[in-house]
C-alpha cells in the first residue's frame, strides 16, 4: 500500500527534516503515526499524498511512485488535513459537488454517519462549530470508499462522546483492502484502534511495529512502592508507585499504553529495538 524508500526531505538546504527514512504500510492496516511536535508528521503525510515531493528517495503508493501517479490513483486517496475549511454551503450541496470524484462513494453511509455524529444534514457548513465541521469531513472521508485514507489529528475539536463514536465508526467502516494512516498527538484517543504503530523522531522512523508484537515483547504495568525494576525501559510516578514499561519475559499479555510506549521509544529506543529483534528471532525459531 505504502512503501517509502531512503526518503530525504527538508524545507531548507541547510537542514533535512527526514534523512534516509524507510516505511511500509500494508493493506488492511490502521496505522498510527506518532511523534513530537515538529517531528514532521504532517510533512510525512503530505509526502505520502503527493502534496510534497522528496529531495531524495521515493514514495510508492498503491503501486505507483507518487511523482508519477495518474488521476485514477488520486481518486483512491483521501486526506483529511488538520486545518481545513469547508466551503460555505449546505452539506447536501457539498456532497453533490465532491462525491462524484469518488466512484465508490456511499451516500447512505454518509448521511448515516452524520446522524451518528449528531450533525444536522440540512445545515450550512458556516453554521457549524469547528467540531461539527470536523465530523462532516470525517463522515465524508469514510464514505468515499478510497483504498488509502489519511487522517491528520482527526479528533481535534471533538468532544469525549464524539471521540468514542469516531473510533467506533472508523473500525466498522474500513474494509480489508483499505488502509488508514492516522497522525495524532492525542495518543489516548487511538487506544484500541490501531494495529500498527509508527513513531518518528529526529528525522527517522524509530519504531514500526505490529500491535501484536508490541504486546508480546513488552509489558506495561504498575508497580507498588518507591522501587523501580532495574530492567525498566521507561517509568513514571503514579499514586502508590510507578507505571513502567518492561521487557515481557513471562509471555503475559498487557494493555498497551501508547503514551508510555512513545516515551520509552524516544528515551530508550536503541534498547527497545534490540528487544523487538530478540522477540522476533524467538518467534521465528518456534515456527
Amino acid at each position: 500500500m505504502i512503501n517509502i524508500n531512503n526518503l530525504s526531505f527538508g524545507y531548507s538546504k541547510k537542514k533535512d527534516l527526514f534523512t534516509n527514512l524507510n516505511l511500509e504500510v500494508q493493506s488492511g492496516r490502521i496505522c498510527g503515526l506518532l511523534g513530537k511536535n515538529g517531528a514532521g508528521k504532517t510533512s510525512l503525510l503530505r509526502l505520502i499524498t503527493g502534496l510534497l515531493f522528496p529531495d531524495e528517495g521515493e514514495v510508492v503508493v498503491l503501486g505507483q511512485t507518487i511523482r508519477e501517479r495518474d488521476p485514477d490513483i488520486a481518486k483512491e486517496i483521501f486526506y483529511v488535513q488538520e486545518e481545513y475549511e469547508l466551503p460555505s454551503m449546505r452539506i447536501s450541496l457539498y456532497k453533490k459537488l465532491y462525491a462524484p470524484f469518488y466512484e465508490n462513494f456511499d451516500e447512505v453511509k454518509f448521511y448515516d454517519l452524520l446522524s451518528s455524529f449528531e450533525v444536522d444534514k440540512t445545515a450550512k457548513t458556516n453554521q457549524l462549530s469547528y467540531g461539527q465541521r470536523k465530523k462532516v469531513q470525517i463522515a465524508f472521508a469514510l464514505s468515499t470508499g478510497v483504498r488509502l485514507l489519511i487522517l491528520d489529528e482527526p479528533t481535534n475539536g471533538l468532544d469525549i462522546p464524539s471521540k468514542a463514536q469516531f473510533r467506533k465508526v472508523l473500525i466498522s467502516s474500513i474494509g480489508e483492502d483499505q488502509s488508514v494512516v492516522i497522525s495524532s498527538h492525542q495518543v489516548r484517543d487511538l487506544t484500541n484502534l490501531l494495529d500498527q504503530i509508527v513513531i518518528v523522531d529526529e528525522g527517522n522512523v524509530v519504531l514500526n511495529e505490529d500491535i501484536f508484537d508490541i504486546s508480546s515483547a513488552l509489558s506495561f504495568k504498575q508497580v507498588q512502592g518507591a522501587g523501580i525494576p532495574e530492567q525498566a525501559l521507561y517509568h513514571e510516578m503514579v499514586p502508590g508507585g510507578h507505571f513502567v514499561v518492561l521487557p515481557n519475559d513471562t509471555d503475559e499479555q498487557s494493555q498497551i499504553d501508547l503514551e508510555a510506549l512513545f516515551n520509552a521509544t524516544v528515551t530508550n529506543g536503541r534498547k527497545l529495538k534490540s528487544i523487538f529483534e530478540q522477540h522476533k528471532t524467538k518467534r521465528n525459531a518456534k515456527v
